[in-house]
């Protein structure tokens, strides 16, 4: 055997192992170290870089941002290429962009209009393009604020105390958290009513300006409709931001939401009936929130859920003769029944509305005590409703009264031809409204208190089949009533309120003594 191939032998049984020899040990890291500097230096933990770190907080570009072009209000999607997905803000002149990489329309935006500021709408963190640096600095938190209020729980307390302080937007304009305009787009103001009513409902306000207390609700795989929901909470901390840019907010993203998931029955561009929009937003709200049929589900049947019994007693055919009449009145199916029901809001009947003129030659406008209204559900005054084939008596017994009554002054009749409305004044005090008079004594012993004053009054002008809509608010931190209409916010006095042809009202009930009432006053 010559030379090489012993030498080639020898290699080879240092790599090859034959069957039950221990294979070669692994060289220790020391070793490795000694042979190869390089690798030590790999494997040493890297020290960060002062001057990238520097990099990361620092922008000369701070100055180029123009708060008053910032409008977080509309549909977070690029305005080139209309994609919901990783949209940036451009903080110079307010538009959205898609993307921070080298070929994207954000990157594409600053290189053109040297606009160099941008906000990512979901992570809420700030960037300098096209350098694509992260910038770090709290002169930046107020936009982040505008973009995604947060309130406490000793914020939602202090939003109704006496010394609650008035706000400044960007312009100098200024405004009180909760009393804003909202934006008409084009018809919604039946919407904006109903979303501004209820945003001054505390039980509604509170659970919604705190987003955990619904954002963990579980809900099936799938389920977008819980976005209504979402919507519904950043409107609501929209209009209590008390560091608003604008005086105004715009309800863009949530009326989309409600034309997506009411199937187009609520429109944008389309004049609606607030009633009706109120009863669907109430009870989707209530199933969205894993409400059920107990009065303590959710917040929408712990604020507005009442409960009455209704007695209902079938009329015999007004054409047959008395004998008859009373051979039906004795079976079972004209025997009066009972059944108990729940309800989100009272609806009232308005008088019909004189059919001549008076001896002036004018119209009178008739007018109508609220009581004489609610003196339907008082348990004896029965009401005649009629179907195709029957005709029934009904009357009503509230047993049980929510925290806040919705009250619906039916204005609109529609017949075969054309919808008709009744400009009937419906007279009613704005404090201290007794809805314990209504009651029956066993169930008014049931109530502590029965009290109730006006927070909310939705008043419809015009023509039936058009006309707008506008809204009086209470604020309770100042005591003071507002008129609402789309932008326009002004003051008002209770006295004028009365006078309006009222067609919702919301009250809430006073659960203090008018005594102490009286002391605090």
């Amino acid at each position: 055997m010559s030379d090489n191939k012993k030498r080639k032998s020898k290699s080879d049984s240092v790599v090859a192992h034959p069957a039950g020899a221990s294979p070669a040990k692994k060289p220790k890291l020391e070793d490795l170290l000694d042979d190869d500097e390089d690798e030590l230096q790999r494997l040493k933990p890297r020290r960060p870089d002062p001057s990238l770190e520097t990099r990361s907080k620092l922008c000369p570009y701070l100055d180029t941002i123009n708060r008053h072009l910032l409008d977080f209000d509309f549909e977070k999607l690029c305005s080139v290429s209309l994609t919901r997905i990783n949209v940036y803000a451009c903080l110079v002149c307010g538009k959205y962009f898609q993307g921070r990489g080298t070929n994207t329309h954000a990157y594409t935006h600053s290189v053109a209009e040297s606009h160099h500021v941008f906000l990512n709408l979901s992570t809420l963190k700030f960037y300098c393009l096209p350098d694509n640096y992260e910038i770090i600095d709290s002169s930046l938190d107020d936009i982040k604020y505008v973009l995604n209020p947060v309130f406490t729980g000793r914020d939602i307390r202090n939003l109704d105390k006496e010394d609650q302080k008035m706000s400044r937007t960007v312009d100098g304009t200024i405004y009180s958290p909760g009393i804003v305009g909202m934006n008409n787009i084009k018809a919604n103001d039946y919407c904006n009513v109903i979303l501004q009513s209820l945003s001054h409902v505390k039980p509604i306000r509170d659970f919604f300006l705190i987003e955990k207390n619904y954002a963990n609700i579980k809900r099936p795989p799938g389920d977008t409709a819980f976005t209504l929901v979402q919507r519904f909470g950043e409107l609501l901390r929209k209009l209590w931001n008390p560091r608003n840019f604008k005086s105004h907010v715009s309800p863009h993203e949530m009326l989309q939401a409600v034309v997506l998931w009411s199937s187009k029955k609520f429109q944008i561009t389309e004049q609606g009936d607030p009633i009706e929009f109120l009863s669907w937003f109430l009870h989707i709200l209530h199933k969205q929130l894993r409400g059920n049929k107990q009065p303590d589900s959710s917040v929408v049947y712990r604020t507005f859920l009442g409960e009455m019994k209704i007695y209902t007693r079938k009329l015999p055919p007004t054409e047959l003769d008395d004998v008859q009449k009373q051979l039906l009145l004795a079976t079972d199916e004209y025997q009066e029944k009972v059944e108990t029901s729940t309800f989100l809001y009272l609806t009232c009947d308005l008088p019909a509305t004189p059919l001549f003129i008076d001896e002036f030659r004018e119209n009178i406008i008739p007018q109508v005590n609220l009581y004489q209204l609610l003196a339907k559900f008082n348990s004896v005054s029965e009401k005649e409703y009629k179907t195709y084939k029957e005709n029934f008596l009904k009357r009503f017994e509230i047993t049980r009264l929510p925290k806040f009554i919705i009250l619906y002054i039916k204005r609109f009749t529609k017949n075969t031809f054309f919808l008709e409305k009744n400009p009937t004044i419906v007279n009613f005090p704005v404090k201290n409204i007794d809805f314990g008079d209504i009651l029956t004594e066993e169930n008014k012993k049931q109530h502590k208190y029965t009290k109730y004053n006006l927070v909310a009054n939705i008043v419809h002008d015009g023509e039936p089949n058009a006309g707008t809509y506008r809204c009086h608010i209470l604020q309770e931190s100042t005591n003071q009533w507002y008129e609402m209409q789309d932008l326009h916010v002004t003051n008002i006095l209770p006295q004028m309120i009365t006078l309006t042809e009222a067609y919702i009202q919301i009250y809430e009930l006073q659960e203090e003594d008018d005594d102490v009432l009286e002391v605090k006053q």
